[in-house]
Order: structure tokens, then C-alpha cells, then sequence
């Protein structure tokens, strides 16, 4: 399994909160979803000239 970005603890968390429980390819599944998600902001800030990502790149 790769380096997850995400902490499963907290993963777990929300969902035992709500009830439910979690398939071991989440995890994985979650955290490319949030590396995709930061080089979107990335691109978006380099279109902007810009080295700091804020939250407008998440948009």
C-alpha cells in the first residue's frame, strides 16, 4: 500500500460516528482522491503565478 495523505484514525472516526463501517480499499481510494485534489490547486495557482496554495485553489 502506497503512503496514505490521509489518517485512517480520523476516517474512522466519521464514519463510526455515522454508523458505518469502512472496506480497506477506502483508504487508498481516499487519499488519491485528495493528491488529485491538491494538484488541481497546484495547477491553478501556477496559472496564477503564485507559490502559496489557499483555499480559492480548492474551488
Amino acid at each position: 500500500m502506497p503512503e496514505l495523505l490521509i489518517y485512517k484514525s480520523k476516517v474512522q472516526e466519521i464514519a463510526k460516528r455515522e454508523g458505518f463501517r469502512i472496506a480497506s480499499d477506502f483508504y487508498e481510494a481516499l487519499s488519491k482522491k485528495v493528491e488529485e485534489l491538491i494538484m488541481r490547486a497546484i495547477e491553478k495557482a501556477r496559472a496564477e503565478n503564485k507559490k502559496t496554495l489557499s483555499a480559492k485553489y480548492l474551488e
